[in-house]
C-alpha cells in the first residue's frame, strides 16, 4: 500500500497508486525530504508529541552548503560540482529572494512538460516548501533532459543552450568551480 503526506490535515492518506501516480512519485519525493513520527520515534526511541516532531523535521529541512551537498551525493547527480556552482550562481550564495522566499536553488521555472515538485509560480520561477524539494525538482529536470549527457562539455553545453539566459553563464560557473575548488568536496 502507498501513502502519502497531506500537509493540511498533516496525515498520511492511502493513494490509488494508478490513478495519481504523479502525486504518488511527488509524495515518495516528501517522505524522503522529511521525516514522519514514526520515523522519529524508531531513529530516537522516544515518543514525541506533533509539535515537537514539527520542529525536529523543521530543524531537519534547515539549510546548510554542507546538507545540499550531501543531498548531491545520494542522489548520485552528474557532475554534482556543476550543480552546486549552480545553486551558487543562482542564489548569489545563497542569498537570492528566490531562495529565501522561494526555497528556489536553481532559478528553476515551474515545469509543464514533466513531473515536478513546486507549488507553483511567484516571482516568474517555480516555488517549493523547502530547498530539498527544489533539489528534487532538479534532480526531476536532470533525469528528463541531461540523462544521455556522458561529459562535462556537453553538460555545459546543454545549459548554455537550453537553460541559461546570460550568455556568460557557464563562464561564471566554470569561474566558481574552479575558485572555491567544488571538485574536491565530491
Amino acid at each position: 500500500m502507498i501513502y502519502i503526506y497531506d500537509k493540511k490535515s498533516r496525515e498520511f492518506r492511502k493513494v490509488n497508486f494508478s490513478k495519481h501516480s504523479a502525486k504518488v512519485i511527488f509524495g515518495i519525493s516528501i517522505l524522503i525530504a522529511g521525516l514522519s513520527v514514526a520515523q522519529v520515534s524508531k531513529i530516537t526511541n522516544k515518543e514525541f508529541s506533533e509539535k515537537e516532531v514539527e520542529l525536529i523535521i523543521m530543524k531537519y529541512n534547515e539549510f546548510s552548503e554542507e546538507k545540499l551537498v550531501s543531498k548531491l551525493k545520494e542522489l548520485n547527480f552528474k557532475f554534482p560540482h556543476i550543480v552546486l556552482a549552480q545553486a551558487k550562481l543562482e542564489t548569489g550564495n545563497f542569498t537570492s529572494k528566490m531562495f529565501n522566499e522561494n526555497n528556489n536553488l536553481f532559478g528553476m521555472k515551474e515545469a509543464r512538460s514533466r513531473i515536478n515538485t513546486a507549488g507553483g509560480t511567484q516571482y516568474g520561477h517555480a516555488y517549493y516548501d523547502t530547498w530539498l524539494e527544489s533539489v528534487y525538482d532538479y534532480a526531476f529536470y536532470s533525469s528528463t533532459y541531461l540523462h544521455k549527457v556522458k561529459n562535462e562539455r556537453d553538460y555545459f553545453t546543454y545549459l548554455s543552450q537550453s537553460y541559461a539566459e546570460d550568455p556568460s553563464y557557464i563562464e561564471h560557473l566554470k569561474s566558481i568551480i574552479e575558485r572555491e575548488n567544488l571538485k574536491s568536496k565530491f
